[in-house]
């Protein structure tokens, strides 16, 4: 069964519809949260009267109703979904079949996800049924606010994470260096090898990544850039790791530099001030003070050490560059943000401080810790050295 949601039911009052509804697969994290189940294909989720409704496929059905969090669970044949696809088409014999899965539960107007499929919301409207767009995400507002269950299971895919992390120091510690560039066991160390070496040791773990990022060098200042080819001696190697749990599916978030032999006065000047930004986020952040004003006090350090921010220029591509931090939960980018537009911090946030300094064609520098936002200030999540890993 799942919990009540009041500030939901507070915004279907607020919206004036009687209903909130999701059509989406498993995968998608707001449709997880509400019905706790994970299926490969679409389905959907009502949230009315404080009770989540699941309508699910047929092939779904026992499983929804062992693994999913709905008061009730109804499959789609006994809406007649064979004759509708007969008579209509798939596309449209879905979206029929939940209108009248709505009408049964008396339900005349939905608010939906801004994600909610546009041919789907035309079908029921063309049926009666009046669909208002919540743009405000109010299921991911109340995602982001962790209970002591969800917090636990970031901690544990932190602590995995560290493993990981733990791995690619040790390979670019126990490096030697040739002609300038890193080799490993004879051959040369690159960064799709440690990539790999790092998503072994997650899967170990129990965790899985899509990517994560291992970017030496020039790369290490290009956004995003995971990384390729060999790592050379001298430059900053910057490691960035976001796993999920594959059972509670839940993601960690951490972030490393590290030199292979003596990095240059610049490099070490960069991640004295970062380090000191990232000290000043921390000792911003307390509940009612606002994302943005974090994200501010980390600018004002870059900014009077003679650094570019977003805030000077908003098309630079040189300093600090990025927002300084995210909300972590089901998915790895989520509310709140610690960043221009960024709401008040409550209890229970989960959100990463990732201060960075970066220079087009040189590389750059990131230092990026998980916290939970507390009472009292905040707790850290992740237990891994702060110190420019100069080996």
């Amino acid at each position: 069964m799942a919990p009540a949601y009041p500030q939901l039911t507070t915004y279907l009052n607020e919206a004036g519809t009687d209903g909130y509804l999701i059509n989406a697969d498993g995968e998608d994290s707001n449709q997880y949260y509400l019905s706790g189940f994970r299926a490969m294909g679409n389905f959907v989720t009502l949230y009315v009267n404080g009770e989540v409704r699941l309508l699910v496929p047929d092939m779904a059905y026992a499983r929804a109703n062992t693994e999913g969090d709905g008061d009730s669970v109804r499959r789609f044949s006994e809406f007649d979904y064979g004759s509708k696809v007969l008579e209509h088409g798939p596309a449209r014999a879905g979206p029929i079949v939940t209108t009248e899965f709505l009408a049964e539960n008396d339900i005349d107007s939905v608010s939906v996800p801004a994600s909610f499929p546009n041919g789907a919301a035309d079908v029921l409207r063309a049926h009666g049924v009046n669909v208002v767009t919540d743009y405000d995400d109010t299921v991911g507002d109340i995602r982001a606010l962790k209970t002591e269950v969800e917090i636990e299971h970031i901690r544990e895919t932190q602590r995995a994470n560290e493993s990981a992390m733990a791995v690619a120091e040790r390979m670019l510690e126990r490096a030697a260096v040739e002609s300038g560039v890193l080799h490993l066991d004879g051959e040369v160390l690159t960064s799709e090898r440690v990539r790999r070496a790092i998503e072994v040791t997650l899967l170990e773990e129990g965790c899985a990544l899509d990517e994560c990022i291992v970017a030496s060098g020039a790369e290490g200042a290009t956004a995003h850039a995971v990384g390729t080819g060999p790592i050379s001696a001298g430059d900053p190697v910057i490691v960035d790791i976001f796993p999920r749990n594959k059972e509670s599916q839940y993601f960690g978030d951490v972030t490393r530099t590290f030199v292979k032999g003596e990095p240059d006065a610049k490099v070490r000047e960069w991640y004295e001030v970062t380090r000191e930004a990232y000290e000043t986020a921390l000792e911003t952040i307390q509940p009612g003070v606002t994302g943005e004003a974090v994200n501010e006090a980390v600018c004002d350090v870059f900014e009077r050490e003679g650094y570019p921010t977003l805030r000077t220029d908003e098309a630079t591509e040189d300093g600090f560059t990025s927002a300084t931090g995210h909300g972590v939960g089901l998915d790895v980018h989520e509310k709140p943000k610690l960043s221009w537009g960024g709401g008040e911090l409550r209890p229970g946030h989960v959100v990463t401080v990732e201060p960075g300094l970066y220079e087009q064609g040189i590389g750059g520098v990131r230092l990026e810790d998980l916290v939970v936002v507390t009472e009292t200030g905040y707790e850290n999540l992740t237990d891994y050295s702060r110190e420019l890993g100069v080996m």
